[in-house]
């Protein structure tokens, strides 16, 4: 029979690129689903061995994890995991996507390249200006399983048959508008398909200090981080699994924005925090002033936090009696103060610096009581013998009199307890700030203790290191601990194996292995204990002296310098990944100078890389952002924005006491897709507060850093810069939230910064 018309038609090209990349798709996935299987089936026989040695123990942790994180990562890659594909000017052809896969039916050759393998960094770098060697490279664009579209980009023009060569300066100029124009949904998504050259340089760098990433608003700096570090557990797995990935960010808000980011690039072993909750067990939940978050981040607050700890270390006034074995004795300000001496002198922490005060003491003690029994003891004329001197000395260290004399003059001190009695004692400030202006001390002063804040994580901390601590007593509570354990699974055992009859055990085949033939006290005990099956992130969140392989820290140019001692003692080996704007700094210890942070630490070895491109803010936005910088740092230059959004800025006056309502209805105006927020200062939040729903915010502007809305509505611009030092700063950042609509509300007059905005506008709100 002749071949109907709808089977020998050609197809089009467009549907022609569909159905070879459809094709291409499900060979990926068929693939995937085979990996996914022989993973998860290799995990449950790993789970189900019990027993063996030390070894086997271990090596049974790491095959649990190491198949674990095999299916997180095949789990993250299933929506989106074929995005780009490369043809290349001899013929080949690469597959670029989010994991790699090979083919078990062709001597392993890629199906997939990992968007981090070099192979696929052309399709990041090549462009029409410089190919190096590509023809073509096409996004591909899926949803779950199904290719829905294509996109070609012709950089060989001598192997196109269709003209269009990009020249935006961006690459992949039509996939990545359509991510930039796409409303927002409240979480932050990866840029893996859409990364620009200027980018994938700083992703990829192999500087091993502190590599510096400076760009303005919109540049990509937090997705550029989330995609180095990615990166960096690619490319340094072995070492970086075993020692974790630290991401620092400025705000809660913020950590929930990013906390998709690494998981959707099959990245879960990274933990994600601020300044105020790094220090474990403590939580930030109180505020504290910007003088004072000023006073506390400065490094003198560190030589504050050595009188505070000093402080503790007193000798007696007069001298302290101590009844023991029906005798008295005097413990005075000369035996405490040599005893204090010599307990100094050891440059050991305070607590880890007791004990040899507290030997001292019980030394004098032990002498005194000897001299009172038998005589001198100089002259070696005292009738107690050697052992009798050193059972007094047992007991005296055991006496409940004697330890309650040592403990008043040099107590055992936990960081939160020094911190709280020195932030509510009023004397004890004096003594540990005698520099400050009695004014700051009263700013510190707090009238009872509510909490800490963000600001004493990082005192905390210092206290940590001044105080020490002595693990002798937990440690033999864990051992206590473990042997309650064994002793709790000998006696799961015993009941199994009594529980057993006995006629029944008769009868069973002796080759029948029961429970207890295949697992002994100390192996059921263990697989229960949970420590063994933590994650590296959660060990390292409960260690305050973990230190991290790597440490990125987003918004940096907020952190205080107490802030950054407290941080690099979790990089020993200073190799950081550090994002900002020193423009947008809004808080009062913040920086102005990378410099300034950075040196006293690694000297002249940081690197500094910059972002110029602004994908975010539109370029009306911009234009009116960059004269509030031009007034910030007039040497800065904004970075250049790529796209317009046609929606032009706007200001709306407002009567002073209509303000609510004048949001309310500019909220009522917007489209209902995308999401919207609304900045204002301090003082106006309470009356905005009622006006946040699902798809509106109503922040501060420190709690908007970082993050990133459809709509803004600033709300008394000039309120914002009154109320910081850094106020100007704080507009820029509320300015550059947007992606497509901005409009200022005001009642007091329009800041000068903002003239261009009030030639634009007109009309009043009543």
């Amino acid at each position: 029979m002749p071949e109907t018309a709808a089977t020998t038609a050609p197809q089009d090209p467009e549907t022609s690129a569909l159905t070879g990349e459809q094709a291409h798709l499900d060979t990926l996935y068929q693939r995937l689903d085979q990996m996914r299987e022989y993973a998860s089936t290799r995990l449950s026989r790993v789970l189900l061995e019990g027993g063996g040695t030390p070894q086997a123990r271990s090596e049974r942790e790491s095959f649990t994890q190491l198949y674990s994180e095999d299916l997180a990562r095949y789990d993250a890659a299933e929506n989106g995991m074929y995005f780009g594909r490369l043809d290349l000017v001899d013929g080949e052809v690469r597959h670029v996507g989010r994991l790699g896969i090979l083919d078990e039916d062709d001597d392993f050759e890629p199906l997939l390249l990992d968007w981090r393998a070099p192979l696929a960094r052309q399709f990041y770098l090549a462009t029409p200006a410089a190919p190096d060697g590509v023809a073509r490279r096409r996004h591909v664009r899926t949803r779950n399983r199904s290719v829905n579209a294509v996109n070609d980009e012709y950089l060989d023009l001598s192997q196109a048959s269709l003209p269009g060569p990009e020249t935006s300066g961006v690459a992949g100029e039509v996939a990545l508008l359509e991510a930039l124009n796409a409303a927002r949904t409240g979480q932050m998504t990866d840029i893996v398909e859409t990364i620009q050259g200027e980018q994938d340089g700083i992703i990829r760098s192999e500087h091993r200090s502190v590599l510096v990433v400076q760009g303005g608003p919109g540049t990509g700096k937090t997705a550029v981080a989330l995609h180095r570090a990615a990166y960096l557990l690619y490319t340094h797995r072995k070492q970086l699994s075993r020692s974790g990935v630290l991401i620092i960010g400025p705000n809660s808000t913020f950590l929930d924005y990013i906390a998709r980011v690494l998981p959707s690039l099959g990245e879960t072993g990274v933990l994600l925090s601020t300044i105020g909750d790094l220090y474990p067990g403590v939580v930030a939940t109180v505020a504290d002033s910007a003088e004072a978050d000023q006073i506390k981040g400065s490094l003198d607050f560190a030589a504050a936090l050595k009188l505070a700890v000093r402080d503790r270390q007193s000798v007696p006034s007069a001298p302290m009696e101590i009844r023991f074995d029906n005798y008295t004795l005097k413990l005075d300000r000369k035996i405490a103060t040599r005893a204090r001496g010599r307990a100094r002198s050891s440059r050991r922490p305070h607590n880890l610096a007791r004990p040899i005060f507290a030997s001292m003491i019980v030394e004098d003690l032990a002498d005194q009581l000897a001299q009172t029994i038998g005589g001198s003891v100089v002259d070696g004329s005292n009738l107690l013998s050697r052992d009798d001197m050193a059972d007094i000395r047992d007991e005296m260290r055991e006496d409940a009199a004697v330890q309650s004399a040592i403990s008043e003059l040099w107590p055992e001190l936990t960081p939160q307890q020094v911190l709280a009695e020195l932030l509510t004692s009023a004397d004890r400030l004096a003594t540990a700030t005698p520099k400050l202006a009695e004014a700051q001390r009263k700013t510190l002063l707090r009238n009872g203790f509510g909490g800490f804040s963000a600001a004493d994580a990082p005192l905390l901390d210092e206290l940590a290191e001044l105080l020490g601590v002595d693990n002798s007593a937990a440690a033999e509570r864990e051992k206590a601990q473990w042997r309650q354990q064994i002793a709790d699974a000998q006696g799961a055992l015993d009941i199994l194996t009594g529980s057993q009859p006995q006629d029944l055990e008769d009868e069973l085949d002796p080759e029948i292995l029961m429970a207890y033939d295949l697992i002994d006290a100390s192996q059921l005990a263990r697989r229960h204990d949970n420590a063994e099956h933590q994650t590296t992130a959660e060990r390292a969140a409960e260690d305050r002296t973990w230190t991290y392989g790597h440490v990125i820290v987003d918004e940096a140019q907020e952190l205080s310098p107490m802030a950054w001692r407290m941080l690099m003692r979790r990089s020993p080996n200073r190799w950081m990944t550090v994002v900002g704007d020193t423009a947008q700094t809004g808080s009062a210890a913040g920086t102005a100078s990378w410099a300034d942070v950075l040196s006293p630490y690694v000297a002249q070895r940081w690197r500094l890389r910059e972002l110029t491109v602004n994908y975010r803010t539109p370029r009306e936005i911009m234009d009116l952002a960059a004269d509030v910088l031009a007034v910030i740092d007039p040497s800065q230059v904004p970075p250049r924005s790529i796209r317009d959004s046609g929606h032009t800025p706007r200001a709306i006056q407002v009567e002073p006491g209509l303000l609510p309502d004048a949001v309310a209805d500019s909220l009522r105006a917007l489209p209902d897709e995308g999401i919207a927020v609304v900045l204002a200062p301090a003082a106006e939040l309470p009356r905005l507060a009622h006006l946040a729903s699902d798809n509106v915010s109503v922040l501060s502007v420190s709690s908007a850093k970082g993050l990133e809305f459809d709509s803004v509505l600033i709300v008394e611009p000039q309120q914002i810069i009154d109320e910081s030092e850094r106020g100007l700063n704080d507009l820029y950042v509320a300015l550059t939230r947007a992606t497509q609509r901005l409009a200022v509300l005001h009642s007091a007059a329009l800041p000068d910064v903002l003239s261009a905005l009030a030639r634009t506008s007109a009309g009043v709100s009543r």
